[in-house]
């Protein structure tokens, strides 16, 4: 089989038509979804982009690759998905980027790889590279007479004072996206494969990553006055007060991060620009869905469509305006809860799983499905058993993920919170009914997800919820002691040789 491996940047779970979405249009991933298997509780791990893409790339918690921040190595002795496939017999092939820090130990000091963590994963072949910086999009417009300068003037938009949120769009196309750059990379690259050796490309888009800019005809395709409200507390005081990591974000999360050109917070933005903003976020959701429509027709024309794997996600998600932010972090589950499709020719049809999944299981599941085994203990597990409607018995019925808040280059966290490092970090478990957070310094938190399933109403001090904090900490201690990484722990040396376990 051919194998191709979506991933599409800061994507919100329930922003799919499949997914029941009321507004929203995916007309492509709805199709895909219906011929193969959608995820409807699936996770992610981490946040922000390295983070969550060292868990979806080595099937790792974050507790056990360690990359806690964007710039956070990646240890090289870790198996990843690239070299499973490689040693499969593949040459996996990127075309975007993998936000992945190189090892510095086994890189000269003077290595340039080590002045960026937007390194690729070890493993693929890279075909063409498209970091924060998108330079080689930009020789692209050039070469189409289209002179957009560097980054951030490129997503300036046309019309209106840069800074300003409206639904104004860029100065390029709807043909001349990133998102179309890297299909069209694509398409071109599939043409010049022989037929006789099946390949495996990764596309990487950073669609619908911010800037929050689209062109026509997205920028309109969905009104402001369309988009719905925002979980959120009655206020940003409000808000704010909850928690000490929640004050600390809608203090330092800065409107230029979303919208080129933007000063102060985004706490600070009104709920008709926080609208607006949701109302371009959809239409940059319908623009990549849009280019995925070329890629899967790419496929069809080559006759490949029935030999062909498909795996499409995200790396996080999107807070969107709920609680006064935007971005991706922290405890809710509008950053964590992303998309999952699996589209296997030969399997069920159509068929939607709602048990608890999470990025660490891509890895497995792609290792079973290239017949390949893993060099490391992965914490997560193949989702095989349920592409078929047969999960087993033991499958999880808890979902869970971390957040690294640190910052080591300044320290402003640290000096904010006045907390080391290694203090800055949270851990959740969520199962259908709790939600349980917990911090090594800062107070927990415990909801109830039936009750407020907004996260508003911290219970961790209630007298009357005793029991199920201490039952969801227990749990949540459980689950980081079942998954201490097993990779040598499970091998014994004995006269006969090396045992390996099982687990």
């Amino acid at each position: 089989m051919n194998i191709l491996f979506i991933t599409a940047d800061q994507w919100r779970g329930d922003c799919t038509g499949y997914a029941g979405h009321p507004l929203v249009k995916t007309p492509n991933l709805d199709e895909l979804a219906s011929q193969g298997v959608a995820f409807l509780n699936h996770y992610a791990q981490a946040a922000p982009c390295s983070p969550a893409r060292a868990s979806l790339y080595t099937g790792l918690y974050q507790m056990n690759n360690r990359v806690c921040r964007n710039g956070s190595p990646l240890a090289d002795r870790f198996d990843n998905i690239a070299k499973a496939a490689r040693r499969a017999g593949y040459d996996p092939t990127l075309f975007g980027y993998t936000d992945v820090s190189p090892d510095p130990t086994v890189h000269h000091e003077n290595d340039p790889d080590l002045t960026t963590y937007e390194g690729d994963l070890p493993g693929f072949t890279t075909r063409v590279k498209l970091p924060e910086h998108e330079k080689a999009w930009l020789s692209w417009l050039r070469q189409q007479g289209l002179e957009l300068g560097g980054k951030p003037e490129a997503d300036f938009p046309v019309g209106v004072e840069p800074g300003t949120v409206s639904n104004a769009p860029p100065a390029y196309s709807a043909e001349q996206t990133q998102t179309a750059f890297i299909a069209n990379e694509f398409v071109r690259w599939l043409g010049e494969q022989d037929g006789d050796r099946y390949w495996f490309a990764h596309l990487s888009f950073i669609r619908p990553h911010p800037p929050f800019i689209v062109p026509a005809p997205y920028n309109t395709m969905f009104s402001s006055d369309e988009v719905g409200d925002f979980v959120r507390a009655g206020n940003v005081t409000a808000e704010g007060a909850r928690h000490p990591l929640m004050e600390y974000a809608l203090q330092v999360t800065t409107q230029d991060s979303f919208v080129p050109g933007a000063s102060g917070r985004v706490a600070d933005w009104t709920t008709a620009e926080f609208k607006q903003i949701k109302a371009t976020y959809f239409g940059m959701i319908a623009e990549v869905d849009a280019q995925l429509g070329r890629v899967f027709q790419a496929i069809r024309d080559r006759g490949e469509w029935e030999q062909t794997i498909i795996v499409f996600t995200s790396d996080h998600a999107e807070m969107m305006g709920d609680h006064y932010t935007l971005g991706k972090g922290g405890y809710f589950d509008q950053s964590q809860h992303i998309p999952l499709i699996v589209r296997r020719p030969g399997e069920p049809e159509g068929a939607t799983i709602e048990v608890f999944t999470e990025s660490v299981d891509v890895f497995p599941t792609l290792l079973e499905l290239l017949e390949a085994q893993p060099l490391h203990h992965p914490d997560g597990r193949s989702l095989v058993p349920l592409l078929w409607g047969d999960p087993p018995d033991d499958w999880r019925d808890e979902v869970h993920w971390e957040f690294d808040f640190r910052d080591v280059v300044d320290g402003h966290a640290e000096g904010w919170f006045g907390l080391k490092s290694n203090e800055l970090n949270l851990a959740v478990i969520r199962t259908d009914r709790w939600k349980y957070v917990h911090f090594p310094k800062l107070p927990p938190l415990l909801f109830d997800l039936q009750a407020d399933p907004g996260c508003l109403q911290n219970l961790a001090d209630d007298p009357r919820h005793v029991a199920e904090r201490i039952e969801m900490a227990e749990r949540l201690l459980a689950w980081r002691a079942r998954h201490l990484d097993q990779t040598l722990a499970l091998k014994m040396l004995t006269p006969d040789g090396v045992v390996t376990g099982r687990v």
